[in-house]
């Protein structure tokens, strides 16, 4: 089981490669290995354009079979592929643990410089730092959302 969590400040350098923090890369590998002991492949896309989603690949694909029940005419599905292929790509980080994010993706987000890596279960979101401080800020939990986590137990 994947278990990505907390908050890794990582910096994206002037190449457009991010360094997978330590103890994200550490629990990636891991869960490679579980599965299989292939590469070290990952899906990294966005839903938004506002921030970037690394998924390793087997959780990616578990999406991908998820859509496939769809029927093709689900217009949530055809804007789910539409923005995730429009920003993703494969990618496989490199002997130092870095990979490349795509310039559309780079750009759209404002990834470069310092970033948040944030884990979220079972998988990474990738923001501009003080992009995603001003939407903490902007968009905090509140009284809804607790009484909605609530209602699950947590």
């Amino acid at each position: 089981m994947l278990r990505l969590r907390g908050n890794s400040p990582a910096t994206v350098d002037e190449k457009g490669r991010l360094k997978l923090p330590s103890s994200f890369k550490a629990e990636l590998e891991a869960f490679a290995l579980g599965e299989g002991g292939g590469a070290l492949r990952h899906y990294l896309t966005s839903l938004d354009g506002r921030s970037a989603r690394l998924y390793p690949m087997p959780i990616w694909e578990g999406i991908e079979a998820r859509l496939a029940a769809l029927p093709s005419t689900s217009p949530a599905k055809r804007k789910f592929l539409e923005t995730t292929a429009y920003y993703g790509s494969e990618v496989e980080p490199d002997a130092q643990g870095r990979f490349v994010i795509p310039p559309i993706l780079r750009e759209a987000a404002q990834l470069t410089g310092e970033v948040a890596v944030l884990g979220q279960m079972d998988h990474l979101a990738i923001w501009n730092k003080a992009g995603f401080e001003r939407r903490l800020a902007a968009e905090p939990l509140g009284a809804d959302d607790l009484a909605q986590l609530a209602d699950l137990g947590i």
